[in-house]
C-alpha cells in the first residue's frame, strides 16, 4: 500500500476499517501497513515507544490466510491495527516498562485479560505508547522516553496518563488505543487532544490475572477513540470479569454499539461549570463550553438543572493521596524483584520518590480509613445526585496545561494531588465514586486548541447514547490538528 492510501485511511475510524476488511477491499496486512506507515511518519510526536511490527504482522498474517475476516465470522474491529498503553496493558514476550527508568528492561511474563480479549476481538497489536511513570501524572513526559508532543500544538501537554495513546489517535496514527484511568487519566488526555475517552464503570472488565483492582477501585481500563461507535465496540470487547474478580458490573441490556446509536429518552442532566476542589479559576472558554452542550443537549430533549454534588475536598485528596502512596510502594516491591537489588532513588521520577517514601510510613490506619472515607464521599455524591440522570460537568478547568506543571514534586503526595485537582477538577470524583464518565472534544480555545466536556453517570450505556447524540448534533471529526499525519508540520 502507498504512503497516500495510508495517509487517506487515517480518517477512518476502527469500526470503518474493519468493514473495508470485512468487504475484502483491504486485508489485514494492508491496513497494518498503511499504521506502520503513519507511525514511522509521526516519530517526532513520541508517541509510539515500542514498536511491535512483526508480532503485528504475524497475527494480520494469520488473519488474511484463516479467511475469517472475509467469511463475516469476525467481530466489528478483527484485523484493525491497535496500540496498547505501556500501563496496564501487559502483552507477554513485550516490554513493559510503565513509563519507568527502574524497569526499563522488563518484560510482561503474561498478557492482560483485557489484551488477550482485544486479541481474541482480532484486534492487531503493533506496539505500545508512551506513558508517565506508573500512570502517576495527568501530563506525559517520562524522564525514560521524553515528552509526547500534543499533536495541536508543541507548546501544551497532550495530558496524561495516556497522553500517547491520546496523540496517535488524534494525529490520524490509529484509529483507536488502549487507556487507563486512575483519576482521569483516559478523559485527561482525550480533552487535552481532541478525540473521544470514556472511563467505564467500576467493575466493568477484569485485572485479571495478576490483580482484583487497581487504588482500592479507582482505576478503570478502556481506550481513546475519535469516534463513539468505536469507543461502545472496545467496551463491547473489554466488558465482562473473571473468575474470582473482586466487583463486577452487570451486564449491558444491549450491546453497548447499539446504545451508542439509540436515540436516549430525556434525561435529568445536572450541571456545574464549578469545580468541586479548591482553584483559583476556571478558564471561561471553558465554561462557555459546557453552557454550549448544555444547550445541545436541552435541544435534543433533556432537562437541565444547575448545580452540583457535594463532596468534602480535603477528605477525598487525602484519600487518594494515601491510596497512591500505597500503590507505589507496592510498585517500588516489583522494581526490588526485577532488579534483584533495592531500587536507587535516581532511578525514579522525583514525584514518584515521594509517593514511594511516604507510602513506606503509611499505617494500616491510614490506609483503612482512606478506604472509609473514599466509601463515604462515594455516598455523599449518590446523595447529591439522587434526583438527576446524569451530570454534565468540565473535562479539565482550563485548557491543555503546560508541560511541566503536572509532574513536578511538591513536597508531599498530598500537595502534588492539590495541583492536579486545581487543573482537573471534576475527573477524581468518577472514579472516587465507580461512576462512568466519558470527555467528549466539543469544545475549542480561542486559538483553537481542544475542550473536553465531561458526562457522568452511574452505567456507561446512557453516555454513550448521549454521546452518540452530541456528536451528531455536533460532529468533531472534521476538526484535525496542525500534525495530523496525512500533513504533519514542524512546530
Amino acid at each position: 500500500m502507498d504512503s497516500s492510501s495510508a495517509f487517506a485511511l487515517a480518517g477512518t475510524d476502527a469500526v470503518g476499517q474493519a468493514a473495508l476488511a470485512a468487504a475484502g477491499e483491504v486485508t489485514a496486512v494492508e491496513l497494518l501497513d498503511a499504521a506502520i506507515t503513519r507511525v514511522e511518519a509521526t516519530r517526532t510526536l513520541n508517541a509510539v515507544i515500542t514498536d511491535l511490527f512483526e508480532r503485528g504482522r504475524a497475527q494480520a498474517e494469520e488473519l488474511d490466510k484463516s479467511g475469517v475476516l472475509r467469511a463475516g465470522r469476525a467481530g466489528p474491529l478483527a484485523g484493525v491495527p491497535f496500540l496498547l498503553k505501556d500501563v496496564g496493558a501487559a502483552l507477554a514476550g513485550a516490554r513493559e516498562a510503565m513509563g519507568s527508568r527502574a524497569l526499563r528492561d522488563h518484560v510482561a511474563t503474561e498478557s492482560a485479560w483485557t489484551v488477550n480479549r482485544y486479541l481474541d476481538a482480532g484486534l492487531v497489536v503493533f506496539g505500545k505508547t508512551n506513558t508517565p511513570e506508573w500512570g502517576n501524572h495527568c501530563t506525559t513526559e517520562p524522564l525514560l522516553y521524553g515528552a509526547t508532543v500534543n499533536p495541536w500544538s508543541s507548546t501544551v501537554s497532550p495530558g496524561g496518563s495516556s497522553g500517547g495513546s491520546a496523540a496517535a489517535v488524534a494525529a490520524g496514527v490509529v484509529p483507536a488505543a488502549s487507556g487507563g484511568d486512575g483519576t482521569g487519566s483516559i478523559r485527561v488526555p482525550a480533552s487535552c487532544c481532541g478525540v473521544v475517552g470514556l472511563k467505564p464503570r467500576r467493575g466493568r472488565s477484569s485485572f485479571a490475572p495478576d490483580a482484583g483492582h487497581g487504588l482500592e477501585g479507582m482505576v478503570n481500563n478502556h481506550a481513546v477513540t475519535r469516534t463513539v461507535r468505536d469507543c461502545a465496540a472496545l467496551l463491547d470487547v473489554i466488558a465482562g470479569s473473571a473468575p474470582g474478580d473482586p466487583y463486577r458490573a452487570a451486564a449491558p441490556a444491549v450491546p453497548f454499539l447499539e446504545s451508542a446509536h439509540r436515540t436516549p429518552p430525556a434525561q435529568r442532566v445536572l450541571i456545574a461549570t464549578s469545580s468541586p476542589f479548591p482553584t483559583d479559576r476556571i478558564d471561561p472558554e471553558v465554561v462557555a463550553a459546557v453552557e454550549a452542550t448544555g444547550r445541545l443537549l436541552e435541544g435534543l430533549g433533556h432537562r437541565l438543572t444547575p448545580g452540583a454534588p457535594t463532596i468534602d475536598p480535603d477528605a477525598v485528596a487525602e484519600a487518594i493521596a494515601v491510596l497512591h502512596n500505597v500503590s507505589n510502594a507496592q510498585l517500588h516491591d516489583l522494581a526490588q524483584a526485577h532488579l534483584g537489588r533495592a531500587p536507587r532513588e535516581d532511578e525514579f521520577e522525583p514525584s514518584t520518590w515521594v509517593m514511594i517514601r511516604e507510602g513506606f510510613t503509611t499505617t494500616g490506619l491510614d490506609y483503612a480509613n482512606a478506604i472509609a472515607a473514599i466509601h463515604a464521599e462515594t455516598r455523599r455524591f449518590a446523595a447529591g445526585m439522587a434526583e438527576h440522570d446524569v451530570l454534565l460537568v468540565p473535562t479539565l478547568l482550563t485548557g491543555p496545561p503546560p508541560y511541566g506543571l503536572l509532574n513536578q514534586p511538591r513536597g508531599t503526595t498530598r500537595a502534588f494531588f492539590d495541583v492536579e485537582f486545581a487543573t482537573t477538577g471534576w475527573t477524581a470524583l468518577a472514579n472516587v465514586t465507580g461512576w462512568a464518565a466519558i470527555s467528549l472534544p466539543l469544545g475549542q480555545t480561542s486559538d483553537g486548541l481542544p475542550i473536553g466536556v465531561q458526562l457522568m453517570a452511574p452505567d456507561e450505556a446512557i453516555l454513550l447514547s448521549l454521546a452518540g447524540q452530541l456528536e451528531q448534533a455536533a460532529p468533531w471529526c472534521s476538526r484535525i490538528p496542525p500534525r495530523w499525519v496525512a500533513g504533519t508540520t514542524t512546530m
